[in-house]
């Protein structure tokens, strides 16, 4: 059977347990591609021929199934769901959203400049290939394009509102942010980091298991997180009908928006930038968590080793995203408009 397919076979397959391994992998694949702002996990989905599949599965949270689960008709709504692809594929989503998040929180406390850089690199080159599926650039296309760019630049500035408080914040940010898993080109980690929300995020999924190890339980992270899981799921439930509308009857125009989305953020995350933290007299940066430091973006003025190295990491994201590209135009999956 193929993994593009959209349902379950009724014959069980010969070697069940290999069967969810391979999609245990290639949820670790998506996970770890939707924890790296720039790589979506839709486009993963594309490359690895699932993409329809998951689509497919994750829309039939519907009517049906809620009255398959009333006449406790368990296997037909088990079916209908699809759970034997969406269980394993979920974990590894889960895997490798958790086993990547500690790395990423590190890098953006250690390593600022030369993270911006990967990140950078990715989401320009992301944002050609979302400009390529665009079939025409009409005068609505061109406007969707510049409004969403210039909105979301100025929404990105440096001296931007701070992101809310608060667990129905955080709700909101697991609802926009999971959408963009089912959207290829652009990534849900790139909706955190434009929410305000990502490092907070990060760092829960890297504290919250270790401390769990030491036998320490941290309710609040543990509430934050599920609140942050629940908004998720119901983006999920809620959202996918609507994107797959939206790609289908409005597919151009869609990606003008999106396009015009990754470029605007970009002002968020260029790597070139300067402290402008108020600190006091006793505080160093260590003292000050990340998420509230004041960065102002600059043009690099001394092109030492540390310039070379993220225009290096800039360039080499930029061939990875092609590469992922060529991949997927190989496998003739790129194509969203038939979702």
């Amino acid at each position: 059977m193929s993994d593009s397919e959209p349902s379950v076979s009724q014959s069980q397959p010969k070697f069940p347990a290999k069967a969810d391994l391979i999609q245990l992998g290639r949820g670790l694949l998506m996970g770890g591609a939707d924890i790296i702002p720039g790589v979506s996990g839709g486009t993963v989905a594309l490359i690895l021929g699932i993409y329809q599949r998951l689509i497919t599965a994750i829309s039939h949270c519907d009517a049906q199934l809620f009255r398959l689960l009333l006449q406790r008709k368990w296997l037909e709504a088990a079916q209908h769901l699809d759970l034997r692809f969406i269980i394993p594929l979920g974990v590894g989503i889960l895997t490798g959203v958790v086993s990547l998040a500690s790395l990423m929180h590190y890098l953006l406390d250690f390593h600022l400049q030369l993270t911006l850089s990967l990140f950078f690199g990715l989401i320009l080159a992301s944002s050609f290939l979302v400009a390529q599926m665009v079939d025409r650039w009409t005068v609505s296309n061109v406007i969707a394009f510049v409004a969403s760019l210039v909105g979301i630049y100025l929404l990105v500035g440096e001296h931007s509102v701070k992101p809310p408080e608060g667990n129905l914040y955080v709700f909101l940010c697991g609802m926009i942010a999971i959408c963009a898993m089912i959207l290829p080109g652009i990534s849900g980690a790139l909706i955190l980091i434009l929410l305000g929300k990502y490092h907070d995020i990060t760092g829960l999924l890297k504290t919250i298991p270790k401390e769990l190890l030491k036998g320490n339980v941290d309710w609040n992270g543990l509430l934050t997180v599920f609140v942050f899981v629940s908004g998720c799921l119901l983006g999920l439930i809620l959202f996918s009908k609507v994107l797959r509308w939206l790609l289908h009857s409005y597919h151009t125009l869609t990606m003008a928006v999106l396009c015009g989305l990754m470029v605007g953020s970009l002002r968020r995350i260029w790597p070139f930038k300067i402290d402008a933290t108020p600190y006091t007299a006793d505080q160093t940066p260590e003292m000050v968590p990340f998420k509230h430091r004041i960065y102002e973006n600059v043009w690099p003025v001394s092109f030492d080793g540390m310039f070379w190295a993220s225009l290096a990491l800039i360039i080499g994201a930029a061939f990875l995203v092609w590469g992922l590209d060529r991949l997927s135009q190989k496998y003739a999956m790129h194509d969203t408009s038939d979702v």
